[in-house]
């Protein structure tokens, strides 16, 4: 199948099964210069003319001051899609050198924390009601396994939730599309990325699970699907369910 139309198909999927995206939006993209944002800008500027909806979509792109982004040719990609690209320059680097893990690494968890909000506030504060982020069904099996692992959660991340205290909804449109789609959708329609600056980048965790995973699926090609549906079957979950017994009076 053409990889536009799956990856689109995906994301109406979503917007029909968690009701993502309304008429009177206006939607903050988390810009970073990689396929998924660039891909999920793509989408919603074709889902904007076929679905009949009216919203406004604007991109965020937070520097992180790891210093050679080069988001130029993103923004200059979407200046036809009416898409204006707003770049939030930050010091999170200079913060995340303060706070090195026992590897002198930095912390990735503290990393996405601090983009996080910083994408919130700029969204809020450019007159935004809802924050997309490109994370597709990879991310969320793949974070699925890191709690499990790390934690002893079945959990990931939820495809729509309200952020209570700044009253911006994040949405996560690509939930259903796979990273090998998205990935030949941006070599089709010839979609600029930036190079990932990170100092972590292709050493993270999150690598050695995607290297796990990919494994997994050489070897029983059927999982990668059932995984997928795995994230949205709360009706065959089967877990312990230890009695809880009275306290007792004696």
């Amino acid at each position: 199948m053409n990889p536009v139309k799956k990856v689109l198909g995906c994301f109406r999927k979503a917007d029909n099964d968690y009701e993502m995206i309304e008429n009177g939006d206006k939607i903050a993209v988390g810009v970073s210069g990689g396929k998924d944002s660039s891909v999920l800008i793509h989408c919603l500027h074709l889902y904007k003319m076929f679905s009949h909806k009216e919203f406004e979509v604007i991109g965020i792109y937070v520097d992180l001051g790891f210093g050679q982004e080069h988001i130029e040719q993103v923004v200059d990609f979407f200046k036809p899609y009416d898409v204006p690209i707003h770049i939030v320059k930050t010091q999170i680097y200079d913060i995340l050198k303060l706070h090195l893990d026992k590897n002198d690494n930095i912390e990735c968890s503290l990393c996405s924390k601090l983009r996080k909000g910083t994408l919130v506030n700029a969204a809020k504060e450019y007159g935004c009601n809802k924050l997309a982020l490109g994370h597709h069904s990879d991310d969320a099996v793949e974070t699925l396994f890191m709690n499990m692992i790390n934690g002893g959660r079945v959990a990931t991340f939820k495809p729509k939730m309200l952020l209570e205290r700044s009253g911006v909804t994040l949405i996560r449109p690509l939930v259903y599309a796979f990273e090998n789609d998205i990935s030949r959708m941006t070599a089709q329609l010839n979609i600029p990325v930036s190079k990932n600056v990170c100092p972590n980048n292709g050493h993270t965790e999150r690598t050695a699970m995607k290297n796990m995973l990919k494994q997994l699926y050489r070897d029983y090609p059927s999982c990668k699907n059932n995984f997928q549906l795995m994230l949205r079957n709360q009706e065959q979950i089967d877990l312990f369910k230890p009695v809880k017994k009275e306290a007792s009076d004696d």
